[in-house]
């Protein structure tokens, strides 16, 4: 059981397809070490060993297709994204207990692929602020710090090998910070890359499905096998990776700053020319307009709740929907208009650089389970929709994990990925 651990996603499929392994027996491996680290990490909102059990002989009695590239492979769906076998409560009260009758899309997808729905894993408030019960499984029990948000549930299950795979999202920073607090990979793909239908809008023109995995190869075979893409990452000797320190480097520990200028040495060492390189002033103000479209939209999209049930709302959610109904239509288009031209200005970097290296957060992960931590190091990239992966590069004074986040063009998740996997590669 505990050699199936040690598999990479891609081994699985792989050794379910041959029929060397069985869809049940990955999934009792799984299940086993749910068992041993649920009760200190406390990851999954929804979790039924003998329904997963089900759904994985189920597979094996199907027999198997050439198109299900992820037969076997389990996969832990965070719960702001349906499903029509789980209850799905979106960290709210509100919805304690809701059955949806369809899957998300995403979800769906994983399903016709071949995969073992573990079950749902804790996210915050309706993806914002408010933490869930999860701890961070690197911190000592009697030390416990943040996993991070809002996906906290699916990369502490990542980073404590009770999944190989986990879907999350993110609005502001969601994906790449619970990434770098837990020291496992986190890959925000483009904008738009996966489906959105039945994932609770939270800010539609921010929102971004992306995923959790133990190695970037298993992040772009995950991404890659639901989207129909090759973005199997290939080993790159000839990058060119601008350093950038983003508009909030006076923010960056000394830890962040050290994992930086790490990474950018292994950059070299693996054959990439690497500079320093300063974002066009359009850029600077990009926080602000990331928070004024994140509130307007979410505004607008909680209208239901707060009309019925706003009494349940956490004061952190309630303020973030005040400050969006604070904001007109014009205060909107105009963020809107700034983030399109900024695009714009980042796309003009990109014609003299490959991708980008930037701190991924403040540093290690805060201590206590009171917050989720800063997203200001990753609500730029998330406005401006670029691809971004997180990278493991070392730890802090604490012990605790530290990382990078490579950013590359709009729709160049596949040389994104590449230079994620160089970075990863040389890191060792």
């Amino acid at each position: 059981m505990h050699d199936i651990l040690t598999l990479s996603a891609r081994d699985l499929a792989a050794r379910v397809s041959r029929r060397e392994l069985t869809a049940e027996a990955v999934t009792r491996a799984y299940i086993e070490q749910i068992q041993s680290c649920e009760p200190s990490v406390k990851a999954w909102q929804f979790f039924d060993a003998d329904m997963a059990l089900q759904s994985a002989c189920a597979l094996d009695r199907h027999g198997h297709s050439s198109s299900a590239l992820l037969r076997g492979v389990p996969v832990g769906v965070k719960d702001l994204m349906d499903t029509v076998d789980m209850p799905t409560a979106y960290g709210s009260p509100i919805y304690a207990g809701h059955r949806p009758k369809f899957d998300a899309a995403c979800v769906a997808a994983c399903r016709d692929a071949g995969m073992v729905v573990l079950g749902k894993t804790v996210t915050t408030e309706f993806a914002t602020f408010q933490p869930g019960v999860t701890c961070n499984p690197r911190a000592p029990a009697d030390a416990p710090r943040t996993p991070g948000g809002s996906s906290s549930g699916s990369a502490a299950a990542v980073a404590a090998n009770m999944v190989p795979l986990a879907f999350g999202t993110q609005t502001a920073g969601s994906i790449v910070r619970p990434a770098a607090y837990c020291g496992v990979i986190g890959y925000k793909p483009t904008h738009g890359t996966l489906p959105l239908a039945g994932v609770k809008p939270l800010a539609p023109s921010l929102d971004t499905v992306g995923a959790f995995a133990r190695s970037v190869d298993d992040a772009a075979f995950f991404v890659g096998a639901l989207t129909r893409v090759n973005l199997d990452p290939q080993r790159q000797s000839a990058l060119r990776v601008g350093i950038c320190h983003t508009p909030h480097w006076d923010l960056a520990s000394d830890d962040a700053r050290r994992v930086l200028e790490h990474s950018a040495r292994q950059f070299e060492k693996a054959g990439a020319h690497v500079h320093d390189l300063v974002l066009p002033a359009s850029c600077d103000a990009l926080t602000q307009v990331q928070i004024q479209i994140m509130a307007y939209e979410a505004a607008a999209a909680f209208a239901p709740e707060h009309q019925r049930q706003a009494e349940k709302f956490s004061p952190a959610f309630a303020q973030l929907l005040a400050l969006g109904q604070s904001l007109n239509g014009a205060d909107f288009a105009a963020a809107q208009l700034l983030a399109m031209a900024a695009r714009r200005a980042l796309d003009a970097v990109f014609e003299s650089v490959d991708v980008l290296l930037a701190p991924s957060a403040e540093g290690e992960a805060p201590a206590g389970l009171g917050a989720t931590g800063n997203p200001i190091f990753n609500r730029l990239w998330t406005l401006l929709g670029n691809p971004c992966v997180h990278v493991p590069a070392g730890t802090g004074a604490h012990g605790m994990p530290v990382g990078v986040t490579v950013i590359g063009p709009r729709w160049a998740d596949a040389l994104t990925l590449s230079a994620a996997h160089t970075l990863e590669l040389s890191l060792g």
